[in-house]
C-alpha cells in the first residue's frame, strides 16, 4: 500500500481521556516523520487540531476540508499547507476521500462515525480498495468491533467485508496491516431466499 496521503477522522472535542489527545498528537508527528502527508476535516479544535498541529510541528504537509458554514463560524484552523472550503459535508468527504490513498480513525463520535462508515461502505460495495484502520485507543473502539462482530454473526455483514476495518490497539502495527492490506474483491450482494 502507498501511504503517501493519510485521511483522519477523528473528534473535533479533545475527548474525556488525555490519551486520546496524546495519541492524535503521537500520529500526527509519526505520518510528517514518515513523509504522509495528512488529510483530515480541517478542524482547529480536539483531536483534529491536536492531530494538524502536530504533523505541521514535525514539518509535516496537512489539507485540511471543511464546509464553508463550518469556516465561518471560525472552527477552521488557519495555519495548515492548505484548506478546501466546499459547500457541503457530502463535497468534504468526497474530496477528502479522494485526495486520500488510506483512512484512519481516531476515537470520535457523530461525524467521525459517519465519515467511517460511509468509506467501509464504499470499500465494501468496491468504490474504493484503500485500506482503512481505526487506532483502538484505550479500547474506545470496542464497542464498534463487538458490533461488526455482531452484524456478520446475524447474517448482515460478510466475514470477509468484516475484515475492511482494520482495527488494533498498536499504531504500528496498525499501520503495518494497513501496508499489508488486500482489498476485498466480492459481491456485496446475498442470494435471495
Amino acid at each position: 500500500m502507498t501511504r503517501k496521503r493519510v485521511c483522519v477522522f477523528c473528534g473535533s472535542a479533545p475527548g474525556a481521556r488525555a490519551e486520546y489527545l496524546e495519541a492524535a498528537r503521537v500520529l500526527g508527528a509519526h505520518l510528517a516523520h514518515s513523509g504522509s502527508t495528512l488529510v483530515y476535516g480541517g478542524g482547529r479544535t480536539g483531536l483534529m487540531g491536536a492531530l494538524a498541529d502536530a504533523a505541521l510541528q514535525a514539518g509535516g504537509e496537512v489539507i485540511g476540508a471543511m464546509p464553508k458554514p463550518l469556516v465561518d463560524k471560525e472552527v477552521a484552523h488557519t495555519g495548515l499547507s492548505r484548506l478546501h472550503v466546499v459547500a457541503s459535508m457530502h463535497e468534504r468527504k468526497a474530496l477528502m476521500a479522494d485526495l486520500a490513498d488510506a483512512f484512519l480513525a481516531l476515537p470520535g463520535a457523530f461525524g467521525t462515525l459517519d465519515e467511517l462508515c460511509e468509506i467501509l461502505c464504499w470499500g465494501q460495495l468496491g468504490f474504493h480498495e484503500k485500506p482503512v484502520g481505526l487506532w483502538n485507543v484505550g479500547g474506545y473502539w470496542e464497542p464498534l468491533r463487538a458490533l461488526f462482530d455482531h452484524a456478520t454473526e446475524e447474517g448482515f455483514l460478510k466475514p470477509q467485508h468484516r475484515n475492511i476495518a482494520l482495527i488494533d490497539d498498536s499504531l504500528e502495527r496498525l499501520l503495518q496491516r494497513m501496508d499489508e492490506y488486500q482489498p476485498v474483491h466480492l459481491e456485496k450482494w446475498w442470494e435471495r431466499r
